[in-house]
């Protein structure tokens, strides 16, 4: 099945470009209108629109300055050449700080067994069969944003899961593992990956030095310098959550969970030799490959599994669940499929769908949460961060990030969507917002009995245990 996923409609259920404009009532005007008719002619062609100054005075010299004379200055009453300069120059916005390289495409995952049903709550398993529109975004980490997507580097791997009940983002990579379970490295580790502050080029030194002094990152070190640091595109890579996040039912019960999504398309890697070829001929070649697939009808797709592991048996396991340089061997936690997901839509814009997408795995539904790992709990707090500062306050007013029934008023809620109209901008008597009942009890794992612990990274005789 192809899946068409229309943003203008995605967004608070704007109407799409064949609906009439809703008129207001009692001689009212309508705010919504403009937002909505620009929303719709950004799916019409070019032949059916005039040029227009922001403003919308259709302007019919694009490319004229007027000045006094011909030698003279240029006036500055010519609003359009003033207004077409101010918008270029912030025309870009910040990359972002890690995956800034990537591609993206839209599709539909199919849950295709019960399995998670019997674990979790959430509305996207509760029916085998049940479809639900996503978008995914591919990248390598440590490159800028043009930056060859071939280089030897992990490769992320995110999805936004529009569901019923909300956004629900998990935010994969390529590897099971991670170089680090200490989230105060982090910015150091990245630091290393990026430019020298001198010589503004990368730097081995600080790469090779960082991994001497973390033996934790041996695991992931080991992945990255095998032919699986430099996969064939992204359609032949897998995706792993790498953290242990928490399936919960309607009876407060839970697991601990991770999934693991493998590509039909299997695995297939380049040779450290072929990757730098490629990567000087075409450094958009993951991108240019992932596009070209789907505009050709083959559309690349994965089939999800899930790993569970009951509070009893994490206790007992052979090393803590949550620790990110481990993964749960499959001969230990066996992994059961969940779902498959197929990608057959491209981007109309790259930036208003792709550049702009928000993922962040503090984006929950009910039936997930995140777990105590304190890199996955700090990632919950930086990238919801990241995007304030990337994209703005009203980043999740943004079509493709948009969830189908916010209800948050002003600043960076209300933004440019309406602002929730005349309804009280607090939890009024007088005119009573529905609070949804408690879906579960979460009382049974929120409690916490240990001291404080401020280092995470000492070297034990569990290193090279996997």
């Amino acid at each position: 099945m192809r899946a068409s996923i229309l943003f203008l409609s995605v967004a608070h259920a704007w109407p799409d470009a064949q609906h009439n404009l809703p008129r207001a009532e009692h001689g009212q005007q309508d705010f919504s209108q403009a937002l909505q008719l620009q929303l719709q002619t950004s799916h019409l062609a070019a032949k059916d629109l005039q040029y227009t100054r922001a403003n919308g005075q259709p302007y019919p010299n694009p490319t004229s300055a007027e000045r006094i004379g011909e030698t003279g200055p240029i006036l500055l009453k010519h609003h359009h050449l003033i207004e077409n300069l101010a918008h270029f120059v912030r025309e870009r916005i910040p990359e972002r700080v890690v995956h800034a390289a990537g591609a993206g495409a839209h599709g539909v995952f199919t849950t295709t067994t019960d399995f998670a049903k019997q674990h979790t709550m959430m509305d996207v398993f509760s029916e085998v069969g049940k479809q639900t529109p996503i978008t995914v975004r591919f990248s390598t980490v440590g490159g800028e944003a043009g930056s060859a997507d071939q280089a030897r580097d992990p490769r992320g791997f995110a999805m936004k899961f529009r569901t019923q009940k909300g956004i629900w983002d998990i935010v994969m990579n390529n590897t099971p593992v991670f170089f680090l379970r200490d989230p105060a490295k982090f910015p150091f580790f990245v630091h290393t990956q990026k430019r020298n502050p001198q010589t503004h080029r990368k730097d081995p030194n600080a790469v090779w030095d960082y991994f001497g002094q973390n033996a934790e990152s041996l695991h992931q070190f080991l992945r990255l310098f095998s032919d699986a640091g430099t996969p064939q595109g992204f359609v032949n890579m897998d995706g792993f959550t790498s953290h242990s996040y928490r399936w919960i039912k309607k009876d407060s019960s839970w697991v601990y969970v991770k999934l693991h999504a493998v590509s039909d398309q299997g695995i297939h890697n380049f040779t450290a030799a072929e990757s730098e070829k490629i990567a000087g001929e075409n450094p958009d070649y993951a991108a240019e490959d992932l596009f070209t697939r789907i505009e050709s009808g083959k559309f690349p797709s994965w089939t999800v599994y899930a790993q569970v592991l009951t509070p009893a048996e994490a206790e007992k396991f052979r090393y803590n669940v949550l620790d990110l340089t481990k993964d749960w061997p499959e001969n230990l936690v066996a992994k059961h499929e969940i779902g498959k997901f197929e990608l057959n839509q491209n981007p109309q814009n790259y930036f208003a769908e792709i550049e702009q997408a928000a993922f962040s795995p503090s984006n929950v539904v009910d039936g997930w949460e995140i777990s105590e790992d304190p890199v996955l709990q700090a990632r919950a707090f930086s990238y919801p961060d990241a995007q304030r500062y990337r994209l703005g306050t009203n980043f999740q007013q943004i079509p493709v990030n948009c969830p189908m029934n916010p209800v948050g008023k002003d600043g960076v809620f209300g933004g440019v969507t309406g602002n929730q109209g005349s309804r009280p901008n607090y939890l009024s008597s007088f005119q009573s917002i529905n609070i949804p009942p408690r879906q579960y009890d979460d009382s049974n794992h929120t409690i916490w009995t240990a001291g404080a612990i401020r280092y995470l990274s000492q070297v034990s005789s569990q290193l090279l245990i996997r």
